[in-house]
């Protein structure tokens, strides 16, 4: 599906430390954008404001903290590049499920799981503010 909007990313939300230490400076900003994100038909609207194909990178799996030595030879581990081919459905504890490809093999993993490592590809921010939501729910 293609992207039916192109519009700029705010970081208004992202939390940053206040001098002082571990405060956000912006929490109130943060705040109403999860009241929003809380709103968000995230299936919906991820299959509305992404583009598909497009690559990721693993960041987290569950298994992997235990075979950190196979991660490098077995397919779809951490760190792994990966291509998301769309979205499948929605599960009440992983969330958003994504079809995914490496190489010839095709398998499903969670999207809070990945990672757009160019924050100048399209998906970039709504697959993070999905991330963000969903770590913070």
């Amino acid at each position: 599906m293609q992207k039916s909007q192109n519009e700029e990313y705010d970081s208004s939300w992202d939390l940053e430390e206040s001098s002082e230490g571990n405060l956000p400076q912006n929490a109130d900003t943060f705040e109403k954008k999860f009241a929003e994100w809380e709103k968000r038909d995230w299936f919906k609207w991820l299959n509305d404001n992404l583009t598909f194909p497009f690559q990721v990178k693993r960041m987290e799996d569950d298994y992997d903290a235990y075979f950190t030595d196979i991660a490098k030879y077995e397919p779809f581990r951490l760190g792994h590049i990966i291509k998301v081919l769309s979205i499948e459905n929605e599960d009440s504890l992983y969330g958003i499920i994504v079809k995914v490809r490496e190489k010839r093999r095709i398998v499903y993993i969670p999207l809070c799981d990945v990672e757009v490592t160019s924050k100048e590809d399209e998906n970039y921010w709504p697959v993070r503010e999905y991330i963000v939501w969903f770590a913070n729910r």
